[in-house]
């Protein structure tokens, strides 16, 4: 009889003799195979665990070494995040003095203002958004303040008038560009 035959058998005491008979073979062949293991070989299988071990440790800390480096450098690159948005308005504003100042004629004075704000920010690393105005709208850089009807079939879909440019600070998006679309 197997032994699985035997297991799967109701309970017997001549079964039950039958299962401690082939687990104590079974014990005996495992106790015998490590007897006859041979020390060399047993103190090299622990020496190769014991390498990977290491070398495992080892790629796991340069992972971590280069995710923190990663994450300072862009750190470093949004720092001025919080500044860069509360400028934002005053930028705009200034932006508006100038259209409104073309009218009337502006003075030097808020041109060389606006030059050194808009200076001083690009250096720091704000990038405005191309202008949007003609182009098809893209939900991912373009904030939809409202739609009206498109005054040609050409500019269904498309940006009819920017009411506010967006800027990108390094490679985010710190402000989306909201804009009027044709429908």
């Amino acid at each position: 009889m197997s032994k699985e035959e035997v297991k799967d058998s109701p309970l017997t005491e001549e079964n039950i003799d039958q299962i401690n008979e082939t687990d104590s073979q079974e014990t005996e062949t495992t106790i015998e195979a490590e007897i006859t293991e041979d020390p060399t070989e047993k103190f090299q299988k622990e020496l190769d665990e014991v390498k990977d071990q290491k070398l495992r440790l080892f790629a796991e800390f340069e992972n971590f070494r280069k995710r923190t480096a990663k994450e300072r450098l862009e750190l470093f690159g949004t720092a001025n995040q919080e500044l860069m948005t509360a400028m934002l308005p005053i930028l705009d504003d200034f932006q508006r003095a100038l259209k409104a100042g073309e009218k009337e004629q502006a003075t030097d004075g808020i041109q060389l203002i606006y030059s050194k704000l808009d200076n001083t920010l690009k250096n720091k690393g704000l990038k405005p958004m191309d202008n949007c105005q003609g182009k098809t709208f893209d939900s991912d850089t373009m904030e939809a303040i409202t739609q009206i009807p498109a005054p040609s079939k050409k500019m269904k879909g498309k940006v009819i008038d920017e009411v506010e440019a967006g800027y990108y600070l390094g490679n985010k998006i710190l402000r989306f560009a909201k804009v009027v679309v044709g429908q």
